[in-house]
């Protein structure tokens, strides 16, 4: 049974809307089938028992997983490599999956893995000539219908439509200098899951040259934990729910997981959207934590962090109202772990400057890239440099406020100080081949 508790103040949501939320999330089967553990091996050299191999002809196709959406790669006796990037995917149902991958080849290598929508998995692996190396991470699957009710599904966005976090299968991207593969071996497993429901600051940006800090968050984690990042463009903590978003979380969440919420962005903007800080939107959250802590989960929250807005002295103005305080409010009030990404965000920008700050959003001339027509000018939407620091920010709030996802991070990360960013000059990431001069719902 789903308990769940109300607290109306004398302004704020009526309570026919809040059982609105709660119906429109509470699972109609709580129930979860696991898959049994088998594991999909793929290999580029001669396949042993149980393996596969691998072949350029070797092809992804409903009934069999292999290349997909870009040209094979080559194959040589020992891996599967290409000078540019090359997709692996299979079908998959709804679930979350442990991906060994042994990188490297005859050649020297410079890999960069990414899962779904530009999941950062892997981070420049360098490899020399005749090297390997192992890396294992975990990737979430899912698809548009709900679990438990499946003529009931996620109201997709057009953008979202055929994207990759949203298709009955598992996508890897191999990118970088001379990307090298020897296998692939893929599993399901059942490990504590972190849920994010946020906006186009935090969802998996599928298109260069846009990206956001959830889709970075992975590579800083270990193989005891799995990200689904449902954050989506436009969402305000209100729409997640009437688009049946925060319903598909709780049709899985369960007993160890965590749910981390980011909002603000959208909720601020005037017209029949508009989300009132100091009533509708915490009276929402209170019901988020609620629906959360009822399938024994964990809350966290974030605040929203800063747009690229600085006054004359170089300080960054503070646009989003009164979201971040009211996220902090309930944080103090429900005693839950805070990310205060609003606070340390205003550190990292006004570190950057203001010219400093064009290379982490989407600043950049007509032409930059192909088809691009028209000068790209956003100083809402990050790119991969401002999405990377930005999930450099969540790493450190976690470890510096103990938060209960520090024993899932990797060991040995680089000191971060937001007043002393990395460099942007030192920084790069192999970009995917996929573009997009549309700006992301939300600004």
């Amino acid at each position: 049974m789903l308990h769940l508790r109300f607290q109306l103040p004398a302004r704020g949501l009526s309570a026919e809307f809040l059982l609105k939320i709660v119906l429109l999330s509470a699972p109609l089967c709580t129930t979860v089938t696991m898959a049994a553990q088998n594991t999909a091996s793929y290999t580029c050299s001669k396949a042993r028992h149980g393996e596969r191999q691998l072949t350029a002809a070797t092809r992804y196709g409903a009934s069999s997983a292999g290349w997909d959406l870009q040209a094979s790669p080559g194959i040589d006796s020992s891996a599967c490599s290409s000078d540019a990037p090359f997709f692996f995917s299979i079908a998959e149902p709804d679930g979350n999956y442990q991906v060994t991958v042994v990188l490297g080849g005859s050649q020297p290598a410079d890999v960069t893995v990414k899962a779904e929508s530009r999941r950062l998995m892997v981070f420049h692996a360098v490899l020399a000539a005749k090297e390997s190396h192992t890396y294992v991470f975990n990737v979430n699957v899912r698809s548009a219908p709900i679990a438990g009710n499946p003529a009931n599904s996620v109201k997709l966005k057009p953008r979202e439509i055929g994207a990759l976090d949203w298709d009955e299968k598992l996508t890897l991207e191999f990118n970088g200098r001379h990307p090298s593969v020897r296998s692939i071996a893929i599993k399901r497993i059942n490990l504590p899951t972190l849920y994010i429901a946020g906006d186009s600051t935090v969802v998996d940006q599928d298109k260069e040259p846009w990206a956001a800090w959830g889709q970075m968050l992975p590579v800083f984690l270990n193989r005891n934990i799995v990200v689904s990042n449902q954050a989506e463009s436009g969402e305000t903590i209100r729409s997640f729910v009437g688009e049946r978003r925060l319903p598909k979380i709780m049709s899985t969440i369960q007993p160890g997981d965590y749910l981390m919420i980011q909002f603000g962005h959208n909720d601020q903007k005037p017209g029949n959207g508009y989300v009132p800080a100091e009533t509708m939107f915490k009276d929402i959250l209170h019901s988020y934590i609620d629906q959360a802590r009822a399938h024994g989960a964990t809350v966290l929250l974030v605040t929203p962090m800063n747009r690229r807005n600085f006054d004359a002295d170089g300080h960054i103005k503070q646009t989003l109202g009164d979201y971040p305080q009211a996220l902090r409010d309930v944080a103090t009030q429900e005693k839950l772990g805070l990310l205060d990404l609003n606070a340390m965000s205003k550190t990292l920008f006004e570190a950057l400057g203001p010219e400093g700050t064009l290379h982490a959003f989407v600043h950049y001339p007509a032409n930059t890239f192909a088809d691009q027509k028209d000068e790209l000018k956003d100083d809402t939407h990050f790119n991969a440099y401002g999405a990377y620091e930005l999930a450099r920010c969540i790493v450190l709030a976690i470890q510096q406020r103990h938060l209960v996802l520090e024993k899932y991070l990797v060991p040995h990360i680089p000191p971060f100080d937001p007043a002393q960013p990395d460099p942007f000059e030192g920084f790069s990431m192999p970009a995917s081949p996929f573009l997009s001069s549309a700006t992301p719902y939300g600004r």
